[in-house]
């Protein structure tokens, strides 16, 4: 196959434009080495031009040799391949504006040049506007060749100049590549250390290994040239730092309406709060930072209720939920923290996607899985997953700094604690009242910019949809899921009693559930009030009242005296370890030594008793009765001596005043006078057992009591008959 260029035939004007080598470079030298070397006169060299404008075309064979070279290598050259039109576009739009206006004047250049060309020829055009233009003719064509086979309306890109196209690529020249290699590995690291102390290691073990090394500034730039921002962020900050550099996914919340979801979360508030002492206890009062558990509805951002403990735990959430489920309904989806108290099985028990505690067939039903709620965990440690995390940092700046709680600000972390640290710490009651305020501020705060607010509050955001909303309400039996707690028992075998927290509850028809596994709900809050016994399957059995009343007042009391036991037990042990100097080891051995010589000692003589008990009772001039050698009584005497204790007893039970009645089950009325006979012994003035002002603070805040003052209040003491 001939080698040939890619264009044979050329006019004078081509060939003093194209600047290759040993050609005129103007249109009158070339006709001048035309007409020289008589290149119309050689056959099949020479031919009159089609098209407007005619004139004559040259073959390439007639160029001077260099110039015939020049085309053919550049024929052999490998062309590089067009990119794709929607790269190459990509590419365009990420060009500066300057460069862009560039390629729009080269367009205009071609545009002009095809509109002369139909009347002028495409040569001439050429001159024509180059003239005008001030472009060199060898340029347009060029322009052109970069157009050629290209679609009219892809032309500006592929305009565009091509020096952009290559990405800038770094070098690296001046170094040696292990004292790069020694900066990187020591900067790239969770200690994070500062890039100049990286670099003088290096130096030093450079200079001592003979390697070439670079000004810092230099290595500096390098780094910043080859190791990407997130690789950076990964070695020295950590997997969860890479994570904030991808943007956080937008979830559209326009499609929910009020209460079909809700999401929850434990807040832990930057004040020190004082919690009151225990009634009738000395113990001094719990000082603290509380802890707040909320529920959130996520399409308005309305806090819907809260509760307020020293602690996160599941009876918070329990009585949170119930509050809002009391208040405004049942939700269809619950997005929960995937903290424990969460995933306790009174709150999720039953949940297939619960990932905490080992989850068993038969688990007790949770609160949200009986009512019917669809449960989503959020991502552990990841606080975008969780709207209400929004309304914690508001409430970190609105409610922790208000005024009146000057002096028991804390701080948000340790580093940033105020002058004032410690100063003073807020009563339980005054930071409720606060912390009520700021949530019904922050409900009806207007100037809202979600995607649903357009500048209301959360609350008129949350009002207009919920009354168009379907709203599920709970029924009566629904209740009493949320205002008792629940735990999973055995029935004893025989008689169906149940054992909880130190209390047997019984009722009569018990025996139905001898031996099988229930689950009691109760008021954690009154233990002997009864508990409600349910079956595995949630079907409702009845009630049994507490049989012996042994436990504790609640379930708080409770785990208090749990936790004061165990370090009372850990105290001891330490204190056991301290007196114990010797090893039972050493002490056995000791005894050892010592056994032949205990040996030696006489036996000989036992020591005679010198006082002898006398015995009561006995009647006047009755001899006495003798004495056994133990020293016991013989005979009738022992018979005399237990008469003797017993009119002991008889005399003084009855100087004490105490009457034996069969013990029965206190009556709700009983209760009440019970409690009616401390209340006015308090206001005499006369002394109550701790215990027994324990019993009525908690029995105050029952409602039999409540229903009961109101029948006294009315009727006074007739009520007792």
């Amino acid at each position: 196959m001939t080698l040939r260029p890619e264009q044979e035939w050329w006019t004078a004007e081509e060939i003093a434009a194209s600047g290759l080598p040993d050609c005129p470079a103007s249109k009158r030298g070339v006709n001048v080495l035309i007409e020289r070397d008589d290149w119309r006169g050689q056959p099949g060299m020479a031919r009159r031009r089609a098209g407007r404008g005619g004139g004559w075309e040259y073959s390439w064979r007639l160029l001077p040799a260099r110039a015939q070279r020049k085309l053919l290598s550049a024929e052999v050259a490998p062309k590089a391949a067009r990119p794709e039109r929607g790269a190459t576009w990509a590419w365009f739009e990420a060009l500066p504006g300057d460069v862009q206006d560039k390629a729009r004047a080269r367009l205009l250049a071609v545009q002009k040049i095809e509109a002369l060309e139909p009347v002028l020829g495409k040569d001439r055009a050429v001159a024509e506007v180059a003239a005008a233009d001030g472009i060199g003719p060898r340029t347009l064509w060029g322009w052109f060749a970069l157009i050629d086979g290209v679609r009219p309306d892809d032309r500006l890109a592929y305009l565009a100049p091509r020096h952009r196209a290559a990405p800038d690529r770094a070098r690296a020249s001046g170094f040696d590549p292990t004292f790069w290699d020694l900066i990187k590995s020591d900067f790239l690291r969770l200690e994070a250390p500062p890039f100049t102390d990286c670099y003088r290691r290096a130096v030093r073990r450079a200079e001592e290994d003979g390697l070439e090394v670079a000004t810092e500034w230099k290595m500096r730039r390098w780094l910043e040239a080859t190791v990407s921002t997130p690789v950076q962020v990964l070695a020295r900050k950590g997997v969860e730092a890479l994570k904030r550099l991808y943007p956080p996914q937008v979830r559209d919340k326009t499609a929910l309406c009020a209460m079909e979801a809700v999401n929850a979360d434990f807040h832990k508030f930057d004040v020190f709060v004082r919690w009151p002492a225990s009634p009738g206890q000395n113990e001094p009062a719990w000082i603290g930072r509380p802890q707040m558990v909320g529920f959130q509805d996520i399409y308005s951002g309305k806090i819907l209720a809260f509760r307020v403990d020293q602690s996160p735990n599941s009876a918070a959430v329990m009585l949170a939920a119930g509050d809002m489920i009391e208040q405004w309904g049942i939700p269809k989806h619950v997005l929960f923290d995937n903290g424990r108290e969460f995933a306790a099985k009174n709150i999720t028990g039953g949940a297939p996607t619960r990932f905490r505690f080992k989850v068993k067939e038969d688990d007790i039903p949770g609160l949200f899985t009986t009512l019917g709620c669809e449960i989503h965990w959020a991502t552990p440690y990841a606080g975008q997953s969780k709207p209400v995390e929004r309304a914690w940092r508001d409430f970190a700046s609105s409610i922790s700094k208000d005024p009146r709680f000057a002096g028991a600000y804390t701080g948000k972390s340790v580093v940033e604690k105020p002058e004032n640290y410690g100063e003073k710490a807020i009563d339980l009651d005054v930071f409720l009242a606060v912390l009520a305020e700021g949530i019904a501020e922050h409900n009806t705060r207007t100037g809202r910019r979600s995607e649903v607010a357009f500048g209301r509050s959360f609350a008129e955001v949350f009002a207009e949809s919920y009354a168009t909303a379907p709203i599920s309400k709970a029924t009566e039996a629904q209740r009493r899921f949320w205002l008792l707690g629940a735990e999973g028992l055995r029935a004893k075998t025989g008689s169906g009693q149940l054992e909880f927290c130190g209390n047997t509850y019984w009722a009569d028809w018990m025996h139905e559930i001898a031996g099988a596994r229930v689950v009691v709900r109760f008021d954690p809050a009154d233990l002997f009030s009864g508990v409600h016994v349910f079956s595995q399957d949630n079907a409702y059995l009845g009630h049994a009242a507490a049989h012996q009343k042994v436990g504790f007042f609640d379930m708080e009391e409770a785990r208090s005296h749990a936790r004061a036991r165990t370090a009372w037990m850990k105290a001891e042990a330490k204190a056991l370890a301290a007196h114990k100097r010797f090893k039972i080891g050493e002490i056995a051995a000791g005894l050892d030594h010592i056994a032949p010589v205990m040996g030696k000692l006489s036996d000989s003589g036992r020591p005679e008793a010198k006082v002898v008990r006398a015995v009561f009772g006995t009647a006047t001039g009755r001899p006495a009765a003798e004495m056994s050698p133990d020293g016991s009584a013989a005979g009738s005497g022992g018979d005399a001596v237990a008469r003797a204790q017993a009119s002991m007893v008889a005399d003084l039970a009855a100087r004490r005043g105490v009457v034996v009645a069969l013990a029965r089950e206190e009556t709700q009325r009983e209760r009440f006078r019970r409690a009616l006979d401390l209340e006015r012994r308090l206001e005499a003035g006369e002394a109550v057992t701790p215990e027994q002002q324990r019993w009525l603070s908690v029995y105050q805040t029952q409602p039999e009591y409540r229903a009961e003052r109101l029948l006294w209040d009315d009727l006074g003491d007739a009520i007792f008959g």
